[in-house]
């Protein structure tokens, strides 16, 4: 059974007894800066989340015993606050396009998928496709991240502080991707137009993906992607990368003759 207190607003006498099913709480007539606490021990996501698209801006959420469900607090459009105290299963914050969601644990696989925007941040490790087709926010994990990580992004911005797996930043269009430690290989491959920024080694690149200058305006940005996910990182030891644009012109050399 899922439970929701409002510790806030709740009176001595019915915080221990005026618990609900947050499909009947009133999330959605509170004021603003209460602060609602979900647990999820042995109950389902779908009423957690349901209660969360009725949120109103200023809002905290606190998710106790997560025990890594899927899909917890995907598709946030309230400027609130959630924070998840254990690990997230997959899809977490999913779709979010405001506030900002904290994960006090890892991520499993497609960590903030489409992502419109807000931010979303991981303390621990994130599995693959993190921030996959983002649009846009920022996507902060604090630990490595798997394979695929930022594919197809559309203007995201993703900053890891550990490494990342292979074939991160396939075909990525738009957005910047900050990686603190190493990355695996065909880092970038078929990637447009999106800024990739390394500290670490490079396993090898993608097609199409090349080393580049690192300009006085990239180190300026990225040293604001840097404050941004809270780290205090030198912009100077990174190393840039980005298309190469061969893939954007037909040559009859990649063509097949039959």
């Amino acid at each position: 059974m899922v439970t929701l207190t409002a510790p806030e607003t709740s009176s001595p006498e019915t915080s221990s007894s005026e618990t609900s099913s947050p499909e009947t709480s009133p999330a959605s007539t509170a004021a603003p800066q209460e602060t609602f606490v979900v647990d999820l021990a042995g109950g389902p996501v779908r009423a957690f989340n349901q209660a969360l698209h009725h949120a109103v801006d200023g809002q905290s959420w606190t998710v106790t015993n997560p025990e890594g469900k899927h899909s917890l607090a995907v598709g946030i459009n309230a400027d609130v606050s959630v924070t998840v105290e254990g690990h997230a299963g997959y899809y977490a914050a999913g779709m979010h396009q405001k506030g900002e969601v904290t994960v006090n644990g890892n991520a499993g696989v497609g960590l903030a998928e489409n992502i419109m925007s807000g931010r979303v941040h991981v303390k621990g490790d994130a599995s693959q496709s993190a921030a996959a087709t983002g649009h846009g926010g920022l996507v902060v994990i604090d630990g490595n991240a798997s394979a695929r990580c930022g594919i197809s992004m559309k203007g995201v911005d993703i900053v890891v502080g550990g490494n990342i797996g292979h074939m991160s930043a396939f075909m990525a269009q738009a957005g910047r991707l900050v990686v603190c430690g190493d990355a695996g290989e065909a880092l970038g491959d078929s990637i447009y137009e999106a800024r990739i920024y390394v500290k670490g080694t490079v396993a090898s690149l993608g097609a199409d993906c090349i080393e580049k200058p690192l300009k006085e305006e990239h180190l300026a940005e990225l040293a604001g992607l840097l404050a941004a996910a809270g780290r205090s990182d030198n912009p100077a030891d990174f190393k840039r990368y980005g298309s190469a644009r061969n893939l954007y012109h037909f040559s009859v050399h990649n063509s097949t003759s039959y």
